[in-house]
């Protein structure tokens, strides 16, 4: 893996320790206001200051950090099962199957879907379990069209054609042979797909339809910062750079993953030929 893969995983592992660790250390509650010492300096009592009502930020920080890769973590698993369905019945199967799944993929595509993210949350509710499966629901069809050309690639396979005359069910070729070779592709659109569902929640969030008050999200303290960005610079400092430090931590770590999963993309940069 590449110097700038190895530092953005050791960059996701110190924030992923950041915000499951701190809250077993720092034991503030993130909720707990305190009027009289509203928008404190750093101190030994407060690391990071407090925000408008008085809560300590650091708190606040690693608890809503926890919400926030939860959700994204958990949207991205999500887009990979339905996307992993869509798009390997679509190309195992063929046929009026795959006319039919691979439309609807192409007309999710034409679909604004963060403006329809909006709308769900709207209507249904912005409960932790609903972001995670709207978000995941309409970020699906990138990981579809790639399991898609995965599919149709190997599917006439000489192992897999082996696997069909030997009478083994047509599911279990798909999962046992088709599908681990398009695993590495998998697991590169994961990484993006991680740091663009973070980046949907965080937005969403900002906008008040997210997560809602008191429980903390980087997207939420970045709205209410926004009231004291020139008083109180550090409010809106520190989650924006929680969100923008992870979004380029998982990009990166994508590309990272795709030259040691893909020989051939690591050839076309190097200009060498893989070891």
């Amino acid at each position: 893996m590449s110097t700038a893969g190895r530092a953005s995983l050791a960059t996701l592992v110190a924030i992923a320790i950041f915000v499951f660790g701190v809250p077993l250390v720092w034991t503030i509650d993130p909720d707990a206001t305190d009027p009289t010492h509203r928008l404190a300096a750093l101190s030994l009592a407060h690391p990071l200051g407090t925000d408008e009502i008085g809560r300590d930020v650091l708190s606040r920080l690693a608890h809503g950090g926890q919400i926030t890769l939860v959700v994204g973590v958990a949207a991205m698993v999500t887009a990979l099962l339905v996307g992993v369905a869509v798009g390997g019945v679509a190309g195992f199967y063929g046929g009026v199957v795959d006319g039919l799944l691979m439309r609807l993929t192409d007309a999710m595509l034409a679909i604004p879907s963060f403006f329809l993210v909006l709308v769900v949350v709207t209507v249904v509710g912005s409960a932790i379990p609903v972001l995670v499966l709207v978000i995941g629901g309409l970020s699906w069809m990138p990981v579809a069209r790639v399991v898609y050309g995965e599919t149709l690639r190997w599917k006439h396979a000489e192992f897999v054609v082996a696997a069909e005359s030997l009478g083994v069910p047509p599911w279990q070729v798909f999962v046992r042979h088709v599908l681990p070779q398009a695993t590495p592709v998998l697991l590169v659109s994961a990484t993006l797909g991680v740091g663009t569902a973070i980046l949907t929640e965080s937005a969403i969030s900002y906008l008040g339809l997210g997560v809602q008050p008191p429980t903390p999200s980087w997207g939420s303290m970045l709205q209410r910062a926004q009231q004291y960005v020139f008083t109180a610079p550090t409010l809106a400092f520190y989650p924006g750079a929680a969100i923008v430090l992870i979004v380029l931590a998982f990009n990166f770590l994508g590309d990272g993953l795709r030259d040691v999963l893909d020989p051939r993309a690591r050839t076309r940069t190097s200009g060498r030929p893989p070891a």
